[in-house]
C-alpha cells in the first residue's frame, strides 16, 4: 500500500511539472522585470493623483469653474525619519483650495485660499514620517495621504488639471523634474542632498529651533486630561522690524476653545459657538458665560500697561505693553511679548499627553511690516526660570515654534519726498504711492506723475494743496494734467532735504509727518545711504546711530520725552484753516573724509531706502536738479504768496 501511494504521488508531481506553462518552467532563467518607479525610490516619494472633477455653476464659457479632486501622497522610503514634512504643489490653473485633509497651508492661509501660483502644504495632525525599517513597512506610519478638493478654471473634465510641479519642501533634499504617468498621475523621488550641512542627527527627537524675523513659541506649561495651559512668546529678531497694536490669530483644528487668559485678551468675547456646538454637549456642567472665546479663528490683542500688575489678568513677565514690540536694536528689553491661555480640548483628545498646537498663524500691526508665518514645528521643550527663585529651571511639557518672516508689501503705507537747497521745488511722494481706490480715476489721475510742489505745501493735507500746486505750476511753467494726479494716500510722509554741501561735509534735514489721528509711541525711522552713511556724524534733535548689523543704515528715534509723533490736529481756525499734521524734525551732519567721489546733488545725498516703524516707504523716482532756474525776484514771490492766501481764504 505504501509503495502504491508513493508511486501515485510521484506520478501526479510529474504530471503537474510537465503540464505547467513554459514560462513557469523557465522562470528561474528569465530576466527579472524592472522595478516600478515607486519601488525604485530610496528617498521620499511624492505622488499627485487627479481623481476627478465636474463643472460648477454658473455657466461661463470665458472663465468656467470646475471642481477638482486629487490625492497627494508622501511616502518616506529613506533611511531617516522625515520630521515636519512639507510638500510643494505647483498649481497653475487659478486653483482655489477648499479642503486638504491631513495637511494645512504652510504659509498660514486659512482655507479656502487661492493657490494658483502654487502652495506648500505641511502635515497636520501627523507631521513626521517614520521609515519602513523602524515600522516593518507600516504605511500608516511612513506615509501621509492628503485629499485635496478645490476649484480650478479652464480645464474641462475629463482632461486633468495637473500641477506644473510637485516636490518636497524640506531643507536638505534634491528633487528632479517629476514624471507624468498617463494623464492624471505625477510622481517624483526626492533624495538627500549630499552637500547640505545640517546640525540635526538621526538620534535627535526634535527639530532644532529656526531663525526668522519674528518667532512665536507655543509652550504647554501645564496639562490635564481635558485642558492645558499654554504660554505664547512673541519675539522680534529683525533689527528694523516692529509691531504696534499687534493682533495675533490662528485656527483651532480640533474644536478647542479658550476658557481664560492672562497677559492678553481675545478681541471678541464670544462663547455662542460652544453653547450651540458640541462643546456644550460634552461639558454639560460648565458655565459657558465665563468662557472667553469659542471662535474657530480667535484674534488675540495685548493688554494696556495698566493691567500688568492685575492679579486676574496680568502678573506675566513681558506682558501688557499695548501691543508694541520694538526691534532689538532699539530696546532689547521691549522686543518680546508674552501671554498665557487655558485651552479646553474635545474628544478624542481627552488625555494629558494628547496635545496639538493651533495652525495657520498670522500676526499684524498698525503701520508695520507684513509677516508670513510658517506652520508650528515641534522643537525641544523650552526651559523657564523656576518661579520658586531656585537656580533650577522649569521645563515645558511640549513646545512648538512658529517662524514668521517679513514679506514685501505691494502697497506701502508711508512715502518719501526729496528736496534740496539748490532747487525751490519739492519732488513729492509718488501718485498713489500707498494705493488708490477704484473710484479715484473719476476725480483724479492714478497714472499721471505727481507735480512738483512748493515747500509750504508739505504742511497742508493733500486735499488742500490744489491752489498751491496750480500757483506753483504757473510760476515754474509746469504742465498740469487734466485731471490732476491723485494723492499718495499715505498715513506717514517723510521729507528728506539736502541742506548744505561743502568740501569737507554736508548736512540734511529730515521731517516726519503723521497724517493719521493716532500718535506713534517710541517711533523710529531708518535711512539707508549707500555711499554716504559711513560719513554720519550726528543728529541734533533725534537720537541717531549708524547701525552695525544693517549695512549703510542710520537708525533715528525720538529723544527721551520726545518719543511721541503726534497725530493730525485742527488748525488755528478750524473753519478755514486746514488740519495740521504731527511733525518732528532734525538736522543730520555728515563728513566727506575718507569717502572718495561722493557727489551729493547727483544722488549720493539721498536715501536709497527709508523705513518708518519697520514699514518700507515709497521713494520718488527722481532727485531735485541743480541746474534749474531759481526764481528770486520779489515780484514773482509776491504773486505766488498772493495766490496761495487767496486760495486758502476761498
Amino acid at each position: 500500500m505504501d509503495l502504491r501511494l508513493h508511486t501515485r504521488l510521484l506520478f501526479l508531481f510529474l504530471l503537474l511539472l510537465f503540464a505547467a506553462p513554459p514560462s513557469c518552467v523557465s522562470q528561474t532563467n528569465a530576466p527579472s522585470p524592472s522595478p516600478a518607479p515607486a519601488d525604485a525610490c530610496n528617498g521620499v516619494l511624492l505622488t499627485y493623483l487627479y481623481t476627478g472633477g465636474s463643472q460648477l455653476p454658473p455657466a461661463d464659457p470665458a472663465h468656467q469653474a470646475y471642481r477638482f479632486q486629487s490625492v497627494l501622497t508622501v511616502t518616506n522610503n529613506g533611511l531617516d525619519e522625515l520630521k515636519s514634512w512639507r510638500a510643494f504643489v505647483g498649481f497653475q490653473h487659478e486653483e482655489l483650495l477648499v479642503s486638504a485633509s491631513g495637511a494645512v497651508p504652510a504659509d498660514g492661509s486659512t482655507l479656502p485660499a487661492g493657490v494658483g501660483n502654487g502652495t506648500v502644504l505641511a502635515g497636520f495632525p501627523s507631521t513626521d514620517l517614520k521609515t519602513a525599517i523602524e515600522t516593518a513597512g507600516d504605511l500608516t506610519q511612513m506615509q501621509a495621504q492628503v485629499r485635496l478638493v478645490g476649484t480650478q478654471f479652464g480645464v474641462k473634465p475629463p482632461a486633468a488639471p495637473m500641477p506644473a510641479n510637485v516636490s518636497l519642501a524640506n531643507d536638505g533634499f534634491v528633487c528632479p523634474e517629476p514624471t507624468l504617468q498617463g494623464t492624471n498621475l505625477m510622481l517624483v523621488c526626492c533624495t538627500k542632498d549630499p552637500n547640505f550641512k545640517t546640525n540635526i542627527t538621526v538620534a535627535d527627537e526634535f527639530l532644532p529651533r529656526q531663525s526668522g524675523d519674528l518667532t512665536i513659541m507655543y509652550d504647554v506649561i501645564r496639562t490635564y486630561d481635558s485642558n492645558y495651559w499654554a504660554q505664547v512668546t512673541i519675539s522680534n529678531h529683525n533689527p528694523l522690524g516692529r509691531l504696534d497694536n499687534w493682533q495675533l490669530s490662528w485656527d483651532w483644528m480640533r474644536e478647542e476653545f479658550i476658557n481664560s487668559m492672562r497677559g492678553a485678551y481675545p478681541s471678541v468675547l464670544d462663547s455662542s459657538a460652544c453653547v450651540f456646538g458640541s462643546q456644550a454637549s460634552h461639558y454639560t456642567d460648565m458655565d459657558f458665560s465665563n468662557v472667553l472665546n469659542c471662535e474657530r479663528r480667535p484674534t488675540i490683542i495685548d493688554l494696556p500697561p495698566t493691567k500688568a500688575n492685575d492679579s486676574n489678568l496680568g502678573l506675566i513677565p513681558n506682558c501688557c505693553r499695548n501691543g508694541t514690540i520694538l526691534p532689538p536694536s532699539m530696546d532689547s528689553s521691549q522686543s518680546s511679548s508674552v501671554f498665557q491661555l487655558q485651552v479646553y480640548k474635545m474628544p478624542p483628545d481627552l488625555n494629558r499627553s494628547e496635545l496639538f498646537p493651533p495652525q495657520n498663524w498670522r500676526i499684524n500691526g498698525t503701520l508695520n511690516p507684513d509677516y508670513q508665518c510658517g506652520p508650528p514645528v515641534r522643537v525641544s521643550p523650552s526651559q523657564f526660570f523656576s518661579p520658586t527663585g531656585l537656580s533650577s529651571n522649569t521645563t515645558a511639557f511640549a513646545s512648538w515654534q512658529v517662524v514668521c518672516n517679513i514679506t514685501q508689501r505691494s502697497t506701502p503705507r508711508c512715502c518719501v519726498s526729496f528736496s534740496a537747497y539748490y532747487n525751490e521745488s519739492i519732488v513729492p511722494c509718488r501718485t498713489c504711492a500707498c494705493g488708490c481706490t477704484s473710484s479715484a480715476s473719476q476725480t483724479c489721475s492714478a497714472t499721471s506723475p505727481a507735480i512738483l510742489l512748493p515747500s509750504q505745501a508739505l504742511l497742508v493735507p493733500f486735499d488742500n494743496r490744489t491752489a498751491m500746486t496750480l500757483a506753483w505750476a504757473q510760476i515754474k511753467h509746469l504742465q498740469v494734467p487734466n485731471p490732476m494726479p491723485c494723492g499718495d494716500n499715505c498715513g506717514v510722509s517723510i521729507n528728506w532735504h539736502v541742506n548744505t554741501d561743502y568740501s569737507r561735509g554736508w548736512t540734511a534735514r529730515i521731517t516726519i509727518f503723521n497724517w493719521g489721528e493716532t500718535a506713534f509711541v517710541d517711533w523710529f525711522t531708518a535711512v539707508e545711504l549707500d555711499k554716504a552713511a559711513v560719513g554720519f556724524e550726528a543728529t541734533y534733535s533725534f537720537n541717531g546711530t549708524l547701525m552695525s548689523d544693517v549695512n549703510d543704515t542710520i537708525l533715528m528715534k525720538g529723544l527721551p520725552g520726545l518719543n511721541y509723533l503726534m497725530g493730525e490736529a485742527d488748525g488755528a481756525d478750524p473753519v478755514k484753516d486746514p488740519r495740521v499734521p504731527g511733525k518732528q524734525q532734525s538736522v543730520i551732519s555728515f563728513t566727506k573724509k575718507n569717502i572718495q567721489g561722493i557727489n551729493v546733488p547727483k544722488g549720493d545725498g539721498f536715501p536709497t531706502r527709508v523705513l518708518f516703524n519697520g514699514e518700507e516707504c515709497s521713494l520718488p523716482t527722481m532727485y531735485p536738479t541743480s541746474n534749474s532756474a531759481r526764481i528770486g525776484s520779489s515780484i514773482m514771490l509776491s504773486i505766488f504768496l498772493a495766490a496761495i492766501f487767496s486760495a486758502l481764504i476761498l
